[in-house]
């Protein structure tokens, strides 16, 4: 059985891995069917609740096993020399994100290099409900995904620019790791299922690869 991660851990205790570079995509409303969509008033959405699944034959009865609801919080991302950090309000979760170099050479202390990309270790998603990031600054971010499916491999793994104007709802199953902003730092609504299960994999354990997600927009 694979141990649940650490999320909090300096960086130079990660090894040095090869890249695999995900593609950017600009989020529009084509672009993100089927990961989910952009919203423009946080009250439009309706976060999806999945309902507590059968432990045999007999079904859940459908009056029940989706009352859990949803929890809000803020989600804020924050650029801490080479390691951007984040946390989440709304589940009390602190979270080593990524780096912008290799995490031998990356310092917490000092920004030693451009912040062209992300160094990705980590991916989750959530079997229980959606989530929904919305911008609380009007800045640019950028968020990775993947479709559903625990046969997860690199090249299923996209990231998608968000010009900061819009939130980003995901559909509950699917792969995602938390707000990267381009900036310093970001806030943002976070609004999620309120039991929270979550789905993990280490992408430098299982692959021998960290995701390259480019913070610089070519289109």
């Amino acid at each position: 059985m694979l141990d649940a991660p650490t999320y909090i851990f300096e960086a130079n205790e990660k090894p040095s891995r090869d890249l695999h570079r995900v593609p950017l995509i600009e989020a529009t409303a084509q672009s993100v069917e089927g990961y989910g969509c952009l919203v423009d008033n946080p009250d439009d959405i309706d976060i999806e609740i999945v309902r507590w699944p059968a432990q045999g034959w007999r079904p859940v009865d459908t009056d029940s096993g989706d009352e859990g609801g949803w929890v809000e919080g803020t989600f804020r991302g924050e650029w801490k020399g080479d390691v951007l950090y984040g946390s989440n309000e709304a589940v009390g979760g602190h979270y080593v994100l990524g780096w912008s170099t290799d995490p031998q050479q990356a310092s917490a202390d000092e920004q030693t290099c451009e912040r062209e990309q992300v160094l990705l270790w980590h991916l989750n998603y959530h079997p229980d409900g959606g989530q929904l990031f919305f911008p609380i600054d009007n800045k640019p971010f950028v968020i990775p995904a993947a479709l559903p499916g625990d046969d997860l491999k690199p090249e299923d793994v996209v990231a998608f620019w968000c010009y900061g104007t819009k939130g980003l709802y995901i559909h509950p199953g699917i792969w995602h790791e938390g707000i990267f902003p381009v900036e310093d730092n970001q806030r943002f609504l976070d609004r999620q299922g309120r039991v929270h299960a979550r789905v993990s994999c280490d992408i430098g354990e299982e692959f021998g690869v960290y995701l390259s997600v480019p913070l610089r927009r070519e289109f």
